[in-house]
């Protein structure tokens, strides 16, 4: 007998921990399970075709909000190739409207309720011994009834899912610490969980030691909010510190505003690059906070992300949501630039995902929130905040994606702020000019963005009166800004058409090189390398302006970069003033 456990996976990067865990957990039957995981981007007739090839006797899907419609779709189908074959589903898409679903789809035999594990394993039994009846197995629904919810799962019964890291060659680990949440945030299906559980604090240990001693990439915890233990979260990150690999980074979902200052203490202490963090703001609308069920203070949490960024050393990554309740464009501006200013390295724009179970679902129409039939059930419009309005955010989120969180402008963004109110205005104008020159259409490669910038910059200058003009802002100034932030990130053979012509200077930069091949003072990693060679692996660029003010100078800078010694938060090139 063979069950087949079916993923699709948003991205082949990802994995589908659950599957694994269903596996594991039921490990004594373990030579009749086998896993297949897809992507949602690969056609349904190539999975079903593969599914026919491994010939099942019973099929199980995991749904989320990103499968939930080709997983129908292909049972639909997949009934009509393997008539006989029972098909079984799970997971957070089906578990809130189990019977909705089978009386839509009568060709799935059942749907296995919340968590799995317990479940799962009876499943088998029935299957593989025939000693039990469906209408015992708790925690299911199928054609012919429902059963009781079963009794939430004791973490620590659970077994490790990664002894054999083949299976995730190139993919994203996920790992899980705990369950359930102690928040009640209403568009978020973690407050039906109301009990946190917790793995034990000396198991956990012995498993991060297992991805630290196989240097895994990155770990990412999905806790849903890690930090609401404190004994647990000080035990885990005090482990990470004084094992640490230097390699291997571990990502948390934590909530900023309680972290303490012991934990901020040990955070600060860390290796750069070992934490990132993900913090869920949401939004800083005080009547936002308050209906969607979230004890929040802002200021502290402001003061906390600045903390934290003190330690020049952690990664923070800052989430929005559009389209909550009491959220209508303007005071979304000022979520934004409340958030902005905290200076993430992510700010992370989301859209509104109306989820089955949860109380913002029940209350949509209360809200007038209308939101799309087929996943992601994502926001269209409420009462607060209009279509027309989601669609201009939508363009504002692309901008913040391509010219902030992609780390490849961190030179000319802050000055180029200076020429708008504010930052959200200055992503919406960025967004106006996409539109305008049919940028959204036919997107700028990575490359000719540096360019569009430019011009960007070009015409918000002519735009902007002499008055409100600060002193020294002109072409040039940009120019050099995007110099900046292109040889930060790569040594680029091709010299981009924007840049200086730097062929004044070249005796100069040969005469450095020479030197330095002798007193190696600048460039101690590089003493196997002769000057030529050096010149090739680093890059000099001159500059007539101060890049952190845009006054200037009275004579140019030589500033070289360094490429084997990058930021481990940012991937920026060190930079050396040589000349």
């Amino acid at each position: 007998m063979k069950f087949l456990l079916v993923a699709l996976n948003a991205k082949y990067i990802h994995s589908n921990p659950g599957l694994y865990s269903l596996r594991a957990y039921a490990n004594s039957y373990k030579e009749h399970i086998e896993l297949a995981e897809y992507t949602i981007n690969q056609s349904l007739d190539e999975i079903m075709g593969d599914i026919y090839k491994k010939k099942p006797d019973v099929l199980g899907f995991s749904c989320y909000i990103w499968n939930i419609s080709a997983i129908l779709t292909l049972t639909e189908e997949i009934r009509k190739i393997l008539p006989g074959v029972p098909i079984w589903l799970g997971g957070p898409e089906v578990s809130y409207n189990s019977e909705q679903v089978l009386t839509g789809h009568p060709e799935i035999t059942g749907i296995m309720r919340g968590e799995g594990e317990e479940t799962f394993l009876e499943l088998m039994e029935y299957y593989v011994e025939g000693n039990r009846e469906l209408a015992s197995i708790k925690g299911i629904t199928y054609q012919e009834g429902k059963t009781e919810d079963r009794p939430l799962t004791d973490l620590n019964k659970l077994p490790f899912l990664y002894g054999n890291l083949e299976d995730f060659q190139n993919k994203i680990i996920y790992y899980e610490s705990s369950r359930g949440c102690p928040f009640r945030c209403s568009y978020c299906l973690s407050s039906i969980d109301k009990t946190v559980r917790l793995r034990n604090l000396e198991i956990v240990k012995k498993e991060l030691q297992f991805f630290l001693d196989n240097q895994v990439a990155q770990v990412k915890f999905v806790d849903r909010t890690f930090n609401c233990n404190h004994a647990h979260a000080m035990g885990i990150w005090q482990y990470i510190k004084d094992h640490d690999n230097g390699i291997t980074n571990f990502h948390f979902e934590v909530a900023a505003d309680i972290l303490n200052e012991e934990e901020i203490a040990l955070l600060n202490t860390l290796r750069p690059g070992a934490v990132q963090l993900e913090i869920g703001v949401q939004s800083t609308n005080p009547a936002t906070i308050s209906e969607i069920d979230r004890v929040m203070d802002v200021e502290k949490l402001s003061k906390i992300v600045g903390a934290i960024k003190q330690g020049n050393n952690i990664h923070e990554h800052l989430d929005l949501i559009a389209g909550l309740p009491y959220e209508d464009y303007e005071t979304f501006q000022r979520s934004f630039n409340d958030v902005y200013a905290m200076k993430p390295e992510q700010l992370q724009l989301g859209f509104l995902k109306v989820l089955k179970g949860s109380k913002i679902y029940h209350n949509a129409k209360e809200y007038g929130i209308v939101y799309t039939t087929r996943e992601p059930y994502e926001v269209l419009y409420t009462k607060w905040i209009s279509y027309e309005e989601i669609r201009k955010l939508k363009q504002i989120e692309e901008m913040v994606e391509l010219y902030y969180n992609s780390n490849q402008f961190t030179a000319t963004i802050p000055i180029l702020e200076k020429l708008f109110d504010t930052p959200f205005a200055l992503y919406e104008a960025l967004a106006s000019y996409y539109e305008k020159m049919g940028y959204f259409v036919s997107t700028p490669s990575r490359t000719y963005r540096y360019q569009v910038l430019l011009e960007f910059a070009i015409n918000r200058i002519a735009a902007v009166s002499n008055e409100q003009l600060p002193v020294f802002y002109e072409e040039n100034l940009f120019r050099e800004l995007l110099t900046m932030d292109f040889y930060l990130r790569e040594n680029a053979k091709s010299r981009p058409e924007f840049s200086k012509d730097l062929t004044p200077y070249k005796e100069a930069m040969r005469a450095f090189y020479r030197k330095e091949a002798q007193e190696r003072t600048i460039l101690p990693d590089y003493t196997q390398y002769d000057a030529r060679q050096m010149a090739k692996m680093t890059h000099i660029e001159v500059f007539d302006y101060d890049l952190n003010t845009g006054k200037k100078l009275l004579l140019p800078v030589f500033l070289l970069f360094d490429y084997k010694n990058r930021s481990p938060l940012t991937y920026e090139a060190s930079i050396h003033q040589v000349l």
